[in-house]
Protein backbone atom coordinates (compact mmCIF):
# COMPACT_ATOMS: atom_id res chain seq x y z
CA UNK A 1 0.00 0.00 0.00
CA UNK A 2 1.52 3.03 -1.22
CA UNK A 3 -0.07 6.58 -1.05
CA UNK A 4 -1.66 8.67 -3.32
CA UNK A 5 -2.23 12.12 -2.93
CA UNK A 6 -5.52 13.63 -4.62
CA UNK A 7 -4.50 16.22 -7.40
CA UNK A 8 -8.17 16.88 -8.65
CA UNK A 9 -9.07 18.53 -5.40
CA UNK A 10 -12.94 19.95 -5.83
CA UNK A 11 -12.84 23.60 -4.55
CA UNK A 12 -14.97 23.99 -1.23
CA UNK A 13 -16.44 27.22 -1.28
CA UNK A 14 -17.87 27.22 -4.66
CA UNK A 15 -19.51 23.65 -4.03
CA UNK A 16 -20.67 25.39 -0.47
CA UNK A 17 -22.15 28.53 -2.37
CA UNK A 18 -23.83 25.94 -4.96
CA UNK A 19 -25.41 23.81 -2.36
CA UNK A 20 -26.56 27.03 -0.46
CA UNK A 21 -28.01 28.36 -3.73
CA UNK A 22 -29.65 25.29 -4.73
CA UNK A 23 -31.38 24.65 -0.90
CA UNK A 24 -32.63 28.54 -1.84
CA UNK A 25 -34.09 27.72 -5.38
CA UNK A 26 -35.96 24.70 -4.05
CA UNK A 27 -37.68 26.42 -0.93
CA UNK A 28 -38.76 29.24 -3.88
CA UNK A 29 -39.84 26.29 -6.22
CA UNK A 30 -41.87 24.55 -3.41
CA UNK A 31 -43.23 28.20 -2.71
CA UNK A 32 -44.40 28.87 -6.41
CA UNK A 33 -44.89 25.38 -8.14
CA UNK A 34 -47.21 24.35 -4.93
CA UNK A 35 -50.21 26.67 -6.08
CA UNK A 36 -49.53 26.02 -9.83
CA UNK A 37 -50.39 22.41 -9.56
CA UNK A 38 -54.24 22.89 -8.65
CA UNK A 39 -54.46 25.31 -11.98
CA UNK A 40 -53.83 22.50 -14.33
CA UNK A 41 -56.29 19.30 -14.68
CA UNK A 42 -55.21 16.02 -13.83
CA UNK A 43 -53.26 14.07 -16.75
CA UNK A 44 -52.26 17.73 -18.77
CA UNK A 45 -48.48 18.20 -19.23
CA UNK A 46 -48.19 21.20 -17.52
CA UNK A 47 -49.33 19.05 -14.32
CA UNK A 48 -47.00 16.91 -14.72
CA UNK A 49 -44.08 19.36 -14.93
CA UNK A 50 -45.16 21.36 -11.81
CA UNK A 51 -45.63 18.55 -9.96
CA UNK A 52 -42.22 16.46 -10.68
CA UNK A 53 -40.57 20.32 -10.00
CA UNK A 54 -42.71 20.22 -6.49
CA UNK A 55 -41.24 16.73 -5.78
CA UNK A 56 -37.37 17.82 -6.94
CA UNK A 57 -37.63 20.71 -4.76
CA UNK A 58 -39.01 18.22 -1.59
CA UNK A 59 -36.15 15.92 -2.48
CA UNK A 60 -33.70 18.33 -2.53
CA UNK A 61 -34.42 20.03 1.11
CA UNK A 62 -34.66 16.64 2.48
CA UNK A 63 -31.41 14.89 0.89
CA UNK A 64 -29.01 17.94 0.30
CA UNK A 65 -27.33 17.71 3.22
CA UNK A 66 -25.65 14.98 2.27
CA UNK A 67 -23.51 16.92 -0.18
CA UNK A 68 -22.60 18.97 2.68
CA UNK A 69 -20.75 15.91 4.24
CA UNK A 70 -17.67 16.25 1.44
CA UNK A 71 -16.94 19.61 2.47
CA UNK A 72 -13.49 19.11 4.04
CA UNK A 73 -11.52 21.34 5.79
CA UNK A 74 -7.87 21.26 6.00
CA UNK A 75 -5.48 22.99 8.33
CA UNK A 76 -1.49 23.12 7.56
CA UNK A 77 0.81 20.28 7.89
CA UNK A 78 -2.52 18.09 7.96
CA UNK A 79 -4.07 14.82 6.11
CA UNK A 80 -7.22 12.99 5.63
CA UNK A 81 -6.89 9.28 4.14
CA UNK A 82 -10.37 8.65 2.19
CA UNK A 83 -11.75 5.50 1.36
CA UNK A 84 -15.10 4.90 -1.01
CA UNK A 85 -16.73 2.10 0.54
CA UNK A 86 -13.63 0.32 2.05
CA UNK A 87 -11.31 1.20 -1.53
CA UNK A 88 -8.89 3.44 -0.63
CA UNK A 89 -9.37 6.44 -3.39
CA UNK A 90 -6.72 8.47 -2.00
CA UNK A 91 -5.21 11.25 0.49
CA UNK A 92 -5.99 14.93 1.07
CA UNK A 93 -2.83 16.86 1.78
CA UNK A 94 -2.56 20.93 2.36
CA UNK A 95 -4.55 23.70 3.97
CA UNK A 96 -7.26 24.56 2.21
CA UNK A 97 -11.53 24.07 1.84
CA UNK A 98 -12.11 21.20 -0.38
CA UNK A 99 -15.29 18.67 -2.08
CA UNK A 100 -15.11 15.56 -2.23
CA UNK A 101 -17.41 12.77 -3.31
CA UNK A 102 -19.64 12.77 0.06
CA UNK A 103 -20.13 9.25 0.63
CA UNK A 104 -16.04 8.68 1.05
CA UNK A 105 -15.22 8.56 4.40
CA UNK A 106 -12.02 9.07 6.36
CA UNK A 107 -10.06 6.57 7.82
CA UNK A 108 -7.72 7.05 11.20
CA UNK A 109 -7.31 3.83 13.59
CA UNK A 110 -5.40 6.24 15.95
CA UNK A 111 -7.64 9.22 16.29
CA UNK A 112 -8.80 7.48 19.86
CA UNK A 113 -5.13 6.92 20.98
CA UNK A 114 -3.45 9.38 23.33
CA UNK A 115 0.48 8.74 24.16
CA UNK A 116 2.76 10.97 26.52
CA UNK A 117 3.48 12.55 23.51
CA UNK A 118 3.19 16.22 21.98
CA UNK A 119 0.23 17.07 19.27
CA UNK A 120 -2.16 13.94 21.68
CA UNK A 121 -4.04 17.25 22.63
CA UNK A 122 -7.50 15.85 24.55
CA UNK A 123 -10.08 17.34 22.22
CA UNK A 124 -13.13 16.92 24.25
CA UNK A 125 -14.95 19.26 25.61
CA UNK A 126 -16.69 19.51 29.08
CA UNK A 127 -20.30 21.13 29.90
CA UNK A 128 -21.22 21.03 33.52
CA UNK A 129 -25.31 21.37 34.48
CA UNK A 130 -25.51 21.87 38.11
CA UNK A 131 -22.67 19.86 40.46
CA UNK A 132 -22.51 17.30 37.75
CA UNK A 133 -20.49 17.16 35.13
CA UNK A 134 -19.43 15.38 31.92
CA UNK A 135 -17.15 14.85 29.10
CA UNK A 136 -17.87 14.96 25.26
CA UNK A 137 -15.40 13.83 23.10
CA UNK A 138 -14.81 14.78 19.92
CA UNK A 139 -12.10 12.46 18.03
CA UNK A 140 -10.94 14.05 14.41
CA UNK A 141 -9.90 11.57 11.47
CA UNK A 142 -7.21 13.93 10.68
CA UNK A 143 -3.33 12.67 10.48
CA UNK A 144 -1.31 15.14 12.01
CA UNK A 145 2.07 15.79 9.42
CA UNK A 146 3.92 17.47 12.49
CA UNK A 147 7.34 16.93 14.04
CA UNK A 148 5.86 14.90 17.08
CA UNK A 149 8.04 13.86 20.30
CA UNK A 150 7.32 10.59 22.05
CA UNK A 151 8.16 10.45 25.72
CA UNK A 152 8.42 6.98 26.16
CA UNK A 153 7.89 5.62 29.71
CA UNK A 154 11.38 4.60 31.28
CA UNK A 155 12.50 1.00 31.47
CA UNK A 156 14.22 -1.27 33.25
CA UNK A 157 16.81 -3.02 31.22
CA UNK A 158 20.01 -5.74 31.99
CA UNK A 159 23.26 -4.19 30.60
CA UNK A 160 25.89 -6.22 29.07
CA UNK A 161 26.85 -6.73 32.59
CA UNK A 162 23.45 -7.62 33.73
CA UNK A 163 22.91 -5.13 35.86
CA UNK A 164 19.57 -3.82 36.18
CA UNK A 165 19.42 0.26 34.74
CA UNK A 166 16.53 2.65 34.23
CA UNK A 167 16.45 4.38 31.35
CA UNK A 168 13.94 6.78 28.97
CA UNK A 169 14.03 7.71 26.02
CA UNK A 170 12.81 10.81 23.80
CA UNK A 171 11.72 10.30 20.10
CA UNK A 172 11.13 12.62 17.84
CA UNK A 173 9.01 11.29 14.27
CA UNK A 174 6.39 11.95 11.73
CA UNK A 175 4.42 10.50 9.24
CA UNK A 176 5.59 10.63 5.93
CA UNK A 177 3.05 7.80 4.40
CA UNK A 178 -0.42 8.40 5.16
CA UNK A 179 -1.40 5.31 3.51
CA UNK A 180 1.20 3.12 5.16
CA UNK A 181 0.40 4.43 8.43
CA UNK A 182 -3.42 3.59 8.71
CA UNK A 183 -3.78 0.31 6.37
CA UNK A 184 -0.37 -1.54 6.98
CA UNK A 185 -0.41 -1.63 10.65
CA UNK A 186 -3.43 -1.76 13.03
CA UNK A 187 -3.01 1.82 14.97
CA UNK A 188 0.47 3.14 14.03
CA UNK A 189 1.02 5.22 17.46
CA UNK A 190 0.71 2.03 19.41
CA UNK A 191 3.24 0.27 16.57
CA UNK A 192 5.44 2.99 17.33
CA UNK A 193 5.39 3.29 21.01
CA UNK A 194 5.54 -0.75 21.27
CA UNK A 195 9.14 -0.53 19.20
CA UNK A 196 10.60 1.97 20.52
CA UNK A 197 10.42 -0.18 23.62
CA UNK A 198 11.64 -2.75 21.86
CA UNK A 199 14.96 -1.13 19.82
CA UNK A 200 15.58 0.28 22.99
CA UNK A 201 16.27 -2.89 24.92
CA UNK A 202 18.30 -4.23 21.86
CA UNK A 203 20.31 -1.20 21.87
CA UNK A 204 20.74 -1.22 25.90
CA UNK A 205 22.02 -4.85 26.33
CA UNK A 206 24.52 -4.42 24.19
CA UNK A 207 26.64 -1.78 26.16
CA UNK A 208 27.41 -1.82 29.99
CA UNK A 209 26.20 1.30 32.34
CA UNK A 210 29.83 2.38 32.64
CA UNK A 211 33.27 1.19 31.34
CA UNK A 212 33.93 -2.12 31.70
CA UNK A 213 37.16 -3.89 30.36
CA UNK A 214 37.69 -6.82 27.82
CA UNK A 215 33.44 -5.39 26.80
CA UNK A 216 32.84 -5.71 22.51
CA UNK A 217 30.00 -3.09 21.84
CA UNK A 218 30.60 -2.51 17.69
CA UNK A 219 30.64 -6.23 17.15
CA UNK A 220 33.90 -6.17 15.47
CA UNK A 221 35.52 -8.04 18.29
CA UNK A 222 37.53 -5.94 19.28
CA UNK A 223 37.15 -4.72 23.02
CA UNK A 224 36.44 -1.20 23.26
CA UNK A 225 35.13 1.33 25.60
CA UNK A 226 31.75 1.87 24.61
CA UNK A 227 29.21 2.89 27.23
CA UNK A 228 25.82 4.12 28.09
CA UNK A 229 27.13 6.68 30.34
CA UNK A 230 29.89 7.90 28.22
CA UNK A 231 29.07 7.47 24.59
CA UNK A 232 25.31 8.46 25.00
CA UNK A 233 25.47 10.04 21.02
CA UNK A 234 26.44 7.04 20.08
CA UNK A 235 23.75 4.74 21.67
CA UNK A 236 21.03 7.14 20.55
CA UNK A 237 22.01 6.88 17.11
CA UNK A 238 22.17 3.55 17.33
CA UNK A 239 18.49 3.09 18.82
CA UNK A 240 17.80 5.51 16.42
CA UNK A 241 18.79 3.37 13.31
CA UNK A 242 17.05 0.39 14.99
CA UNK A 243 13.84 2.12 15.67
CA UNK A 244 13.59 3.43 11.71
CA UNK A 245 14.17 0.03 10.50
CA UNK A 246 11.19 -1.25 12.38
CA UNK A 247 8.75 1.42 11.66
CA UNK A 248 9.70 2.32 8.38
CA UNK A 249 6.30 -0.30 7.05
CA UNK A 250 4.37 1.89 8.79
CA UNK A 251 5.03 5.20 6.85
CA UNK A 252 6.81 6.87 9.90
CA UNK A 253 10.00 8.94 10.37
CA UNK A 254 11.93 8.63 12.60
CA UNK A 255 14.14 12.17 12.78
CA UNK A 256 16.18 11.53 16.32
CA UNK A 257 16.17 10.07 19.27
CA UNK A 258 17.85 11.21 22.89
CA UNK A 259 18.59 9.79 26.21
CA UNK A 260 16.63 11.42 28.48
CA UNK A 261 17.09 9.54 32.01
CA UNK A 262 19.74 7.06 32.60
CA UNK A 263 20.56 5.67 36.29
CA UNK A 264 20.97 2.17 38.18
CA UNK A 265 18.42 0.29 39.11
CA UNK A 266 16.91 1.37 42.53
CA UNK A 267 17.73 -1.90 43.88
CA UNK A 268 21.82 -1.85 43.19
CA UNK A 269 21.72 2.06 43.26
CA UNK A 270 23.55 2.28 46.67
CA UNK A 271 26.41 -0.43 45.93
CA UNK A 272 26.99 1.22 42.74
CA UNK A 273 27.64 4.21 44.26
CA UNK A 274 29.71 2.59 46.90
CA UNK A 275 31.76 0.93 43.63
CA UNK A 276 32.20 4.58 41.85
CA UNK A 277 33.45 5.40 45.42
CA UNK A 278 35.85 3.13 46.41
CA UNK A 279 37.44 3.46 42.47
CA UNK A 280 37.53 7.50 43.00
CA UNK A 281 39.47 6.31 46.16
CA UNK A 282 41.83 4.26 44.74
CA UNK A 283 42.48 6.74 41.75
CA UNK A 284 43.20 9.42 44.44
CA UNK A 285 45.33 7.48 46.52
CA UNK A 286 47.66 6.41 43.59
CA UNK A 287 47.92 9.71 42.95
CA UNK A 288 48.47 10.75 46.18
CA UNK A 289 51.55 7.46 46.34
CA UNK A 290 52.36 8.45 43.15
CA UNK A 291 53.29 12.07 44.31
CA UNK A 292 54.63 11.36 47.60
CA UNK A 293 57.23 8.90 46.64
CA UNK A 294 58.49 11.70 43.74
CA UNK A 295 58.80 14.12 46.75
CA UNK A 296 60.54 11.68 48.82
CA UNK A 297 63.02 11.30 45.79
CA UNK A 298 63.49 14.94 45.74
CA UNK A 299 64.12 15.56 49.24
CA UNK A 300 66.86 12.59 49.46
CA UNK A 301 68.61 14.10 46.40
CA UNK A 302 68.29 17.57 47.83
CA UNK A 303 70.00 16.56 51.13
CA UNK A 304 72.75 14.44 49.03
CA UNK A 305 73.45 17.62 46.93
CA UNK A 306 73.52 20.24 49.93
CA UNK A 307 75.57 17.56 51.92
CA UNK A 308 73.35 18.18 54.84
CA UNK A 309 73.43 15.54 56.45
CA UNK A 310 75.29 11.70 55.78
CA UNK A 311 72.89 8.84 56.23
CA UNK A 312 73.37 5.30 56.36
CA UNK A 313 70.57 2.96 54.49
CA UNK A 314 68.56 2.32 57.96
CA UNK A 315 68.42 6.21 58.45
CA UNK A 316 67.33 6.87 55.00
CA UNK A 317 64.79 3.73 55.26
CA UNK A 318 63.50 5.15 58.67
CA UNK A 319 63.20 8.78 56.65
CA UNK A 320 61.37 7.30 53.55
CA UNK A 321 59.02 5.62 56.18
CA UNK A 322 57.78 8.93 57.78
CA UNK A 323 57.88 10.81 54.94
CA UNK A 324 55.52 8.47 53.25
CA UNK A 325 53.78 8.20 56.44
CA UNK A 326 53.19 12.31 56.54
CA UNK A 327 52.43 12.57 52.94
CA UNK A 328 49.88 9.52 52.34
CA UNK A 329 48.22 9.71 56.03
CA UNK A 330 44.64 11.25 56.03
CA UNK A 331 44.94 13.51 59.12
CA UNK A 332 47.84 16.40 59.54
CA UNK A 333 50.83 14.55 61.23
CA UNK A 334 51.79 15.43 64.69
CA UNK A 335 55.40 15.06 65.32
CA UNK A 336 57.40 14.20 67.86
CA UNK A 337 60.08 16.28 68.83
CA UNK A 338 63.20 14.67 69.89
CA UNK A 339 65.59 16.91 72.40
CA UNK A 340 68.56 14.51 72.71
CA UNK A 341 71.17 12.65 70.21
CA UNK A 342 69.73 11.38 67.06
CA UNK A 343 72.14 7.83 67.75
Amino acid sequence: MSEKVLSKKGSGMMALLLIVFLYIAAVIGCITVAPIINMFYYGTFMFYMATAIFVICIAWLCLGWIALLGLKVLKPQEALVLTLFGRYVGTLKGEGFYFVNPFCTSVNPAAKTHLNQSGDVDSGARIQVGKQSAEISAFSKKLSLKIMTLNNNRQKINDCLGNPVEIGIAVMWRVVDTAKAVFNVDNYKEYLSLQCDSALRDIVRIYPYDVAPNVDTTGDGIADEGSLRGSSEVVASRIRDEIQQKVMDAGLEIIEARITYLAYAPEIAAVMLQRQQASAIIDARKMIVDGAVGMVEMALERLNEKDVVHLDEERKAAMVSNLLVVLCGNRDAQPVVNSGSLY
